[in-house]
């Protein structure tokens, strides 16, 4: 499944999986490799991957290397630091990535590779979860520029967003029929979708206060989205 043409093509980057035929017995000689600024390999001693690539296995020995938590999700996930992001793309390498690092691949792999990979592939589905919805991607888009909002804040709403809230909480109290739950979720449904491309341009402007607002906004959106959810199980 990894040899043949897929092999040739990662082997020059470094992305090879474990257990694949092809890699290199865990040894190499360090002596001769000293003078590279990369971090060392843990197994072998010798230059690892470079802090930025997109290498996850050391380039001498093949052993697989702690995950990089400088890193943040846009670069581990190879995508441009804004909210509008390519989801199509996003799974892409969400895929390519659970290929590399996912812990099947190492159950006959050392320990310490065994929990490397268990990091890894935890911070490959948190950036992944983190970056595929709006609300989320934009609170931690937020989040690299100094700006957060800690969960139970208000942002001081103002109180016509707040009845608007409160009137379509009351609407889904009352929803007895699909059809009723239906138009509800239309409902938020389109005011997320308005409030996602406000803060699109928002961030666009690099204009975080209105993005801050505008997020706290769909938060409460969220929230009531959760309810129609709950609301939809049987009981």
């Amino acid at each position: 499944m990894w040899g043949g043409r897929t092999g040739a093509l990662l082997r020059p980057w470094g992305l090879w999986p474990a257990g694949v035929r092809g890699r290199r017995p865990l040894g190499c000689n360090a002596a001769s490799l000293a003078g590279n600024n990369s971090p060392q390999c843990w197994n072998c001693g010798g230059p690892g991957v470079p802090k930025r690539g997109d290498g996850f296995f050391c380039p001498q020995c093949r052993a697989l290397q702690p995950p990089d938590l400088s890193r943040d999700y846009f670069s581990l996930m190879d995508c441009n630091r804004a909210f509008g992001v390519d989801t199509a793309k996003l799974q892409n390498r969400y895929q390519q990535l659970q290929r590399l690092v996912h812990p099947d691949f190492f159950s006959q792999r050392s320990q310490t590779e065994k929990d490397f990979s268990e990091k890894h592939a935890t911070l490959v589905n948190d950036a992944y979860k983190t970056l595929l919805a709006p609300l989320s991607r934009g609170l931690y888009l937020l989040k690299l520029h100094g700006v957060e909002i800690p969960e139970g804040t208000d942002y001081a709403m103002d109180q016509q967003f707040l009845m608007e809230i409160m009137e379509i909480n009351e609407k889904l109290a009352e929803a007895q029929s699909e059809a009723a739950m239906k138009e509800i979720e239309s409902i938020v449904r389109a005011k997320q979708k308005e409030l996602s491309d406000n803060v699109s341009k928002a961030f666009e402007q690099d204009d975080f206060e209105k993005a801050k607002e505008i997020l706290t906004k769909m938060r409460y959106f969220s929230n009531v989205e959760e309810k129609i959810k709950l609301k939809k199980i049987p009981l």
